[in-house]
């Protein structure tokens, strides 16, 4: 795919992006979480991996070589176990009180299986050598 390189660079903006909406808001406390906040910190700030993990996916998107696109493969598959144990975490119902999934949940696991699709289809010309 010709552009393809183009979307896995703006599907990690819009993954990094996503961290920083609501993701869940939760009424027992009366607060919205996000990718960087969570009440004393017990869910973690998952934000912070989302935005290595987009940078690393980046880079690699932009590297023409063979290596660099068997890597963001690698990278892509973890952002996406990440994303999905993210989403399961973030909206999980506790003692009988289940939180209100917001966009920003959403965006996150969407922008990130987009960024694992991207990295199935990259843009690499395949030269042949010559056999002697």
């Amino acid at each position: 795919m010709k552009y393809s390189q183009y979307i896995g660079v703006a599907a990690a903006i819009i993954l990094v992006g996503a961290c920083f909406l609501p993701w869940a808001f939760y009424p027992d406390l009366n607060k919205d979480f996000t990718g960087f906040f969570s009440e004393q910190n017990n869910y973690g700030r998952p934000g912070k991996l989302f935005s290595i993990l987009a940078f690393i996916a980046s880079v690699f998107f932009l590297i023409p070589k063979v290596w660099a696109k068997r890597w963001n493969l690698l990278i892509g598959a973890i952002t996406v176990a990440y994303a999905v144990k993210s989403f399961f975490l973030f909206s999980a119902c506790y003692n009988t009180i289940c939180p209100e999934r917001k966009i920003g949940l959403w965006i996150m696991l969407f922008a990130s299986l987009l960024l694992l699709v991207m990295t199935f289809l990259p843009d690499l010309k395949v030269i042949e050598k010559e056999r002697k």
